[in-house]
């Protein structure tokens, strides 16, 4: 039996595994896709402290590295479901675990167009994070899709940093705010390109060209672009525990800043709870405090 079980290897839950291991618990970490979570997928990374530039599987290696150092073990599972309990036992597609607390640290994955090269064009043109990617085409011209108030505030970010920024929305009208639309249509380096969809990415090492799609009279076009940003929504991994913790009408887990849920020693860290800023360093910050809130949990059971 594991003091701690933490469901998710990205920052958050790695971040976790150290803490309480540096507070002497036994802790396993179970993983379903890749160890490090997307930050694995960033070419570089110039916004995380302590590293002036380093590459996010570079990053998430070290993550990784230190949790095991500490003793952490680390499995390739799927956990499918948690079954509460003074213990609690974690179900995967092969073992069945006890524990006393569990750590949820699954993330949230971003919405893909499900375009054909769209996998082999991550990291080399096509992003899903403006905030992170954005510095690396200033002065060049870059495209986003969605219409929501994340696609606009990237449309944002983007226009002061790079030459031009096409717009791209399947539909007439934006779903997000209407003064982030008004700011957009104001910056004469921002186009819109409405009714339209993505259909096809082209280029050989890099993204260089997409092909778009008007949904109204069925038109095609070529776009060249050095970046495509999509903002398409989010798909937190909450399902399985649905019986355990709360969640909004998105799907993420309701918690504050504690980390805590509705279940005594169930906590949640990272992009799959409920919160307004979901960045890398957000992230190790809720593995910490998840971390503590577990490890406290344990100290107090009878």
């Amino acid at each position: 039996m594991y003091d701690i079980i933490v469901v998710g290897a990205g920052p958050a839950g790695l971040t976790a595994s150290v803490y309480a291991l540096r507070a002497g618990k036994s802790v396993l970490v179970l993983e379903k896709e890749v160890f490090g979570g997307q930050i694995t997928y960033s070419p570089c990374v110039e916004n995380y402290p302590g590293f002036e530039k380093i590459s996010g599987a570079e990053l998430a290696d070290h993550l990784v590295e230190q949790s095991k150092l500490l003793g952490a073990q680390i499995s390739f599972e799927s956990v499918s479901e948690i079954i509460d309990g003074k213990i609690k036992t974690v179900v995967t597609d092969s073992h069945r675990y006890e524990c006393k607390s569990v750590i949820i640290a699954t993330g949230a994955r971003h919405r893909h167009l499900g375009l054909d090269g769209e996998e082999k064009f991550t990291g080399r043109g096509v992003s899903y994070c403006a905030v992170c990617d954005g510095a690396f085409f200033r002065g060049k011209n870059v495209a986003v899709v969605g219409g929501g108030d994340a696609a606009l505030q990237d449309a944002v970010f983007l226009s002061e940093r790079c030459s031009h920024v096409d717009i791209i929305h399947r539909r007439d009208v934006f779903r997000g705010e209407a003064h982030l639309v008004k700011i957009l249509e104001k910056r004469e380096n921002v186009s819109f390109i409405m009714n339209c969809v993505v259909t096809s990415l082209k280029g050989d090492k890099k993204l260089s060209e997409i092909e778009i799609k008007n949904v109204v009279n069925g038109k095609t076009d070529t776009l060249s672009v050095d970046g495509l940003f999509i903002a398409v929504g989010q798909e937190p991994q909450n399902a399985p525990f649905e019986n355990l913790i709360s969640l909004d009408k998105g799907g993420y887990a309701i918690s504050g800043e504690n980390c805590t849920t509705k279940t005594n020693g169930i906590f949640v860290a990272g992009d799959c709870r409920t919160k307004e800023v979901r960045q890398l360093t957000t992230a190790v910050s809720d593995g910490t405090v998840a971390a503590i809130n577990a490890v406290n949990y344990i100290n107090n059971l009878k």
